[in-house]
This record gives structure tokens, C-alpha cells and sequence, in this order.
């Protein structure tokens, strides 16, 4: 127990419980400053899009008064940024189809940082297309079941790298996830 307290160890977990709301904050509301441009209503009583995103916000616990201020923010147009949605695909380890849906004001950015995490966990983002036919509604999607451990490995880093960069808004894919809850530990 030499040079740790109860502070640091309630300090650190803190922390990282923060950063995951800021993430959370960041995403959402960004969603909000779109769609507030793309509607240019920023009355959540006339804006069902807006309303649900509000709703969202809420059950995130996103304090009211945050809320208030960035939708006087986007209304007024004091909000620099633009936003704009994007859609990149590709396949993951072992051939899984990957959709990364983006909500980015620097579209070359965030297509570099995507491509890299496709190049650095086995996978190949390709072009716009190429993926989304495994996504169209209506039809059962067919699963890709890993079976090799260091794809597997590759896959989950993959989809984390994807899900904690702020850009990156949804992540869709078609592995049909092992089932963790059996574990030998």
C-alpha cells in the first residue's frame, strides 16, 4: 500500500468516468448543432429530431443547463464549427464488413484517422459502397463469425479505436460477437 490512498484510486476512476461523459457530451451534442442548421429550428416543441435528441441528452445526464446554452448557441449562429455528416466503410479482420458513420467539421481528418485504425487492426477501409449493401434494411445481414483469437484481439481494438474518436458518431459491422459471460477465469 506504499504511496497509494484512497484519493488517488477515487481520483483515477473519476477521471475516467469523466472522460467517457465528455465523449458522450461531445457526440450528442454535436448532433444537436446539426441538426438545428440543417432544420433552422432550434424549438424542440416543433422539431421532433431536435426533441429527441434533447430526450437523449437527458437520459445521458447531460445537465439541463448545458443543453440550453448550446441550443441559444446554435440558434444564434455563434457556433463556428461546421458540421457534416460522412460515411466510411471497409472490411475489419477477417473480411467484416465495417460502416463508420461521422459527424466531423475537417472530413480529411477524420478519413485519415479512420483509415489508419482499418490499416493498424487488420482491416482495409475501402470505397463508398463497398460495405453498405450488408447494411440495407429489409434484408437479414449475413454474420461473420471469428474463429482465429489474434483476429479477434484485432476486431475489439477496432471497434474501440473507432467508438473513442469524438469524430465517429455509430459504428455498424456484421460480426457476430463471441459470447464473453462463458469465461474459464
Amino acid at each position: 500500500m506504499a504511496g497509494h490512498s484512497k484519493w488517488s484510486t477515487i481520483k483515477r476512476k473519476k477521471g475516467v468516468n469523466d472522460d467517457k461523459r465528455a465523449k458522450i457530451f461531445t457526440k450528442i451534442s454535436r448532433e444537436i448543432i446539426v441538426c438545428i442548421k440543417e432544420t433552422g429550428n432550434a424549438d424542440p416543441a416543433n422539431n421532433g429530431r431536435l426533441r429527441d435528441l434533447i430526450t437523449k441528452a437527458k437520459t445521458n445526464n447531460i445537465p439541463g443547463d448545458n443543453i440550453e446554452r448550446l441550443l441559444k448557441k446554435a440558434a444564434g449562429g455563434t457556433e463556428k464549427s461546421d458540421y457534416e455528416n460522412c460515411i466510411y466503410e471497409g472490411y475489419g479482420p477477417g473480411g467484416v464488413a465495417v460502416m463508420v458513420e461521422c459527424l466531423t467539421d475537417n472530413r480529411n481528418r477524420t478519413a485519415g484517422e479512420v483509415r489508419c485504425y482499418f490499416d493498424k487492426y487488420g482491416g482495409n477501409m475501402g470505397t463508398a459502397g463497398c460495405a453498405a449493401f450488408m447494411f440495407n434494411q429489409g434484408e437479414a445481414i449475413s454474420y461473420v463469425t471469428l474463429t482465429d483469437e489474434e483476429q479477434i484481439k484485432k476486431m475489439i481494438l477496432l471497434l474501440d479505436m473507432l467508438e473513442d474518436n469524438d469524430d465517429v458518431q455509430n459504428v455498424l459491422h456484421n460480426w457476430e460477437e463471441p459470447d464473453m459471460t462463458d469465461d474459464d477465469t
